[in-house]
């Protein structure tokens, strides 16, 4: 049974023998079709003391859901996202705690002013202010480079650092070559310049950055160098950045795959890639959270454990 089957039955259990979503029966309606890990109310899907005001965000920050809507699938990485770190976007110190778990040498997280509603110092579903790779309009969540969540911290020395979050929950993926095909030659037109003249991203593996899920860590991987490029027209300034990597460590048909644009699992791979390793960072949602448990986070904890962990 993979990491998916898994939590497909870890779900199902849930629904039938607690209250973690809210009384839902399951069974709901997804792709014109009920199963039993599907809500009957997407908004039992987020943790209930958050979701009135996550709603609102998105909202009020004209946020594309995935797929259009609040989804009512259990397994949905964007709702494991904002269940993990929408609780504690408004707390400095947490925030903060959590980034120092991973780079010590940060001092402080900025409040991201770019949500014009509802600034805080966790962004869900970033995007630039102006348009770096050639993805045409941008809307936060749709058709365009999104970042899952953003942190906006401070090195010791000064510099300012964007920290791009990649969630990812029970995603795993084929072997679709994404450079192929009339869609493929528009994204080759979009992003090849961009990725020879990147400073992280080596030119001999154009072929590696056309398959998922290293499609997504080379445009995010851009992205984030053309923000710090183009800091002067940009809200958000920063001169330097970290890419974290939130997978499960029980994925391993994610993690352990051998990938066949390069013959490695998903690590060694995107390792390969990269000129400075210190810039990305792969760590368990469990690891990342770790310092919540010093901190009042006690109900949050609860819930995490209880429906991922």
């Amino acid at each position: 049974m993979n990491y998916k089957q898994e939590q497909y039955l870890r779900v199902e259990s849930l629904i039938k023998n607690s209250n973690i979503f809210n009384g839902d029966l399951g069974n709901g309606i997804y792709v014109g079709n009920s199963h039993p890990f599907i809500l009957q109310d997407s908004q039992n899907n987020l943790f209930p003391p958050s979701r009135k005001a996550a709603l609102n965000y998105f909202e009020n920050n004209q946020i594309s859901w995935w797929n259009g809507k609040l989804t009512n699938h259990t397994l949905s990485s964007q709702i494991a996202c904002l269940n993990h770190l929408f609780p504690i976007r408004e707390d400095k110190e947490t925030v903060l705690s959590l980034i120092r778990n991973i780079c010590p040498d940060i001092t402080d997280v900025l409040e991201i002013f770019s949500d014009k509603y509802s600034p805080a110092y966790i962004q869900f579903e970033a995007v630039s202010d102006n348009d770096h790779l050639n993805e045409g309009k941008l809307r936060r969540g749709s058709n365009c480079t999104s970042i899952d969540a953003l942190i906006y911290g401070v090195h010791k020395d000064g510099r300012k650092l964007l920290i791009p979050i990649e969630w990812k929950y029970v995603e795993s993926y084929g072997n679709e070559n994404k450079s192929l095909g009339d869609s493929g030659t528009t994204r080759k037109a979009r992003y090849t310049e961009l990725i020879n003249q990147s400073s992280q991203l080596k030119t001999e593996f154009h072929d590696v950055y056309y398959f998922e899920p290293f499609y997504q860590l080379m445009r995010q991987t851009l992205w984030t160098e053309q923000m710090i490029g183009h800091k002067a027209i940009e809200t958000i300034k920063a001169d330097d950045y970290i890419h974290i990597h939130v997978i499960p460590s029980e994925n391993r048909q994610l993690l352990n795959k051998k990938y066949t644009c390069s013959k490695m699992g998903m690590e060694e791979t995107w390792r390969s890639c990269l000129n400075d390793q210190s810039k990305y960072v792969i760590i368990s949602p469990q690891k990342f959270l770790a310092p919540l448990s010093s901190r009042n986070y006690d109900n949050l904890l609860d819930y995490l454990s209880t429906r991922y962990w």
